[in-house]
């Protein structure tokens, strides 16, 4: 939860991802308490909002840290 609320001030993640990565998270957690599956749209979208996120991180690590890359 932490490493995703930094985002915003790290690779300045707009706030409104920052949010929807939070949701993914809460729902994954409880799957790993309950049991339930994740849906396969809640699966997708987790997939997809995971590579914009890579592709974020890359770009502010190439302006900022191209040294970490």
């Amino acid at each position: 939860m932490t490493m995703i609320q930094s985002l915003t001030r790290t690779i300045r993640l707009e706030r409104e991802r920052m949010i929807t990565l939070d949701s993914l998270r809460k729902q994954r957690n409880v799957s790993d308490y309950s049991g339930d599956p994740v849906s396969t749209a809640a699966m997708e979208t987790c997939i997809e909002h995971a590579h914009d996120l890579l592709n974020q991180a890359k770009a502010w690590l190439n302006a900022n840290r191209p040294e970490c890359l």
